[in-house]
């Protein structure tokens, strides 16, 4: 139960002096709170006795006060630097999780989904907040506070009557202890049903265009129901589990009330005890009922603590598959890109994606990959992204191994404009600026320019100042696709990359950005997969792909002469453009 403390032992270790000075000052709370019980039995044997003036009134009267004031002073500031700590593990766990969503490949991705990454960084760390906070608090209070409060019931009064009254207080542990490992395995598949709503949410989100358009609304709504249903039902039997600590506890408190009264009372015909002194121990009793009870909720917060911070482990501790090398060559700008028998195959393939990948690009020049659709287009761009592993063969840039390098010193040579566009819930100036950070308005100016898209942001509401709405909503494809190659091209990379990145807009309009590309970019790499051919004519190189493979390749007019699949490509899309 306790493992989810050793686990959170850096954090503690970290933050040691805080947390010390909270428990002391909690501690001494506690000690506080055993006072004012023995005062009022004091007062009523006092009273009992017919011995109370107006000084010794007085003098208890200042005795309570004193007390009320310290321990609001106490309570004030162990609160507060308990919760403090609770607050800023969540934080710096947050911190962890999302720096490692950033710094992970594809494969992570493809493993997880993104409803579970979401609950893991919400609602476990929630959980695990707590442990750190209203846990460490249950945890003084069902020990320490407790003890005391024995203690003071033992050595004040009576060691027998706190004997037979504390009996209950084992069975009740046990019990307690039972129900938290039932609570433990019916959380986690609460939090996992939790993960999958998520994902149907997001899925629902992202895609409500689709389901409009086919009129599906209903289905969708039906399948919300049916997730919602499964988690309000899994998180039911965790509280079903929950809800008998409470009566535990009050039928064990109960039955001590009972042993209490009914001992005591033949304790004091006895002569073994004062009715003051009965009344402070049922006081104390009244005391004890929450440090029970804490019992149940300490192991209910840790249990809960423990499945959510596993949860949260198993994300942090995965490691990319795609790592620095310990020796890195540092390489001052990219002069040439060579694959030399380069075979690739993804994680869930069943066949190699890329075989038998060879071919050369310098400085200044132009590649374009072309092919039907599935051919490994987008699976060779990734290998210069240095998205997955890399297998057989080898990538090199001026001569020396990808592996060797950095993935931050490569990916700083790369402008890339994938297919799928991926624009922030900001402005358009703010979504181009995220190429680079210190550009100027020239410098946007002159990226607007190139990705012809100047026209189109004059007609716009506010212009660069414009909000393109959660992935870019309020665009259209074409603007979505210029705004993406201006992020691209205002970085000034060394290396190009656009992944068919003009499908969506015009033949004049992709003529243009061609033209323009061409002649900033005199000097500097370009890498260009398309199904247009009419944006590729103009590379160094052209290779054709099938099945991962390279069928054929030259210059635009060595394909033509080949008669194969760009040929018969070329002539199709000739007799479309003219039909237009």
């Amino acid at each position: 139960m306790f493992d989810v403390l050793g686990k959170l032992g850096w954090f503690f270790k970290q933050s040691w002096k805080q947390y010390a000075l909270a428990v002391v000052l909690l501690m001494f709370a506690c000690l506080l709170d055993v006072v004012p019980p023995y005062l009022l039995g004091s007062i009523i044997d006092i009273l009992a006795a017919g011995g109370m003036t107006k000084g010794i009134l007085i003098q208890y009267v200042l005795f309570f006060v004193a007390i009320i004031v310290g321990g609001y002073f106490l309570n004030f500031v162990w609160q507060y630097r308990l919760f403090e700590g609770a607050i800023n593990l969540e934080r710096i766990m947050r911190q962890k999780l999302m720096l490692q969503f950033l710094k992970m490949t594809p494969t992570f991705y493809e493993r997880n989904r993104t409803g579970d990454l979401m609950a893991r960084a919400t609602n476990d760390l929630n959980a695990v907040s707590l442990t750190a906070g209203f846990g460490i608090m249950t945890l003084i209070d069902s020990t320490l506070f407790l003890g005391t409060i024995i203690l003071a019931m033992g050595f004040m009064i009576s060691w027998k009557l706190t004997f037979f009254a504390m009996l209950p207080v084992p069975i009740m542990a046990m019990l307690i202890q039972y129900f938290g490992k039932l609570v433990h395995e019916r959380y986690m598949k609460a939090q996992d049903a939790f993960g999958e709503l998520n994902d149907s949410v997001l899925e629902s989100v992202a895609g409500v265009r689709a389901i409009r358009a086919y009129v599906q609304e209903k289905k969708d709504e039906v399948n919300f129901a049916d997730k919602s249903e499964e988690v309000y039902e899994k998180n039911m039997h965790t509280a079903k589990i929950n809800a008998l600590f409470g009566p535990i506890t009050k039928v064990g408190t109960g039955i001590s009330y009972v042993v209490a009264i009914g001992y005591g009372a033949i304790l004091i015909s006895n002569g073994e005890m004062s009715v003051g002194q009965l009344v402070t121990f049922t006081v104390y009793l009244g005391i004890a009922v929450w440090p029970i009870f804490a019992i149940g909720e300490l192991i209910n917060v840790m249990q809960q603590g423990n499945a959510s911070l596993d949860r949260v482990q198993e994300t942090l501790i995965y490691e990319a598959d795609v790592q620095n090398t310990k020796h890195p060559v540092a390489i001052a700008a990219p002069s040439a890109i060579g694959f030399n028998n380069l075979l690739f195959q993804y994680p869930t393939s069943q066949v190699k994606n890329l075989q038998q990948i060879s071919l050369s690009l310098k400085k200044g020049e132009t590649l374009g990959v072309v092919g039907k659709t599935g051919a490994g287009k987008t699976t060779f761009l990734r290998q210069l992204l240095r998205e997955y592993p890399l297998e057989e063969g080898q990538l090199n840039i001026n001569g020396i191994d990808i592996a060797s390098q950095t993935k931050e010193q490569v990916l700083d040579w790369i402008g890339y404009v994938p297919q799928d566009h991926v624009l922030f819930s900001r402005t358009i100036r703010e979504n181009i600026l995220f190429g680079k950070e210190d550009a100027t308005d020239v410098d946007i100016e002159k990226a607007v320019h190139l990705a012809y898209f100047k026209k189109d942001l004059e007609n716009l509401p506010m212009g660069l100042e414009t909000l393109v709405g959660e992935k870019g909503v309020s665009l259209s494809g074409g603007q979505k696709q210029r705004v993406s190659i201006a992020r691209a091209l205002i970085k000034d990379p060394e290396i190009l990359i656009l992944d068919d990145s003009l499908s969506a807009v015009d033949a004049k309009t992709e003529a243009n950005i061609i033209k323009n590309i061409q002649n900033e970019r005199a000097g500097k790499t370009t890498i260009i997969t398309t199904h247009r051919l009419s944006s590729v004519q103009h590379a160094n190189e052209i290779i054709v792909l099938d099945e991962g493979k390279i069928t054929e390749r030259g210059t635009h007019e060595e394909l033509l002469k080949q008669d194969g699949w760009y040929k018969e490509q070329f002539d199709r899309q000739q007799l479309e453009g003219g039909g237009a």
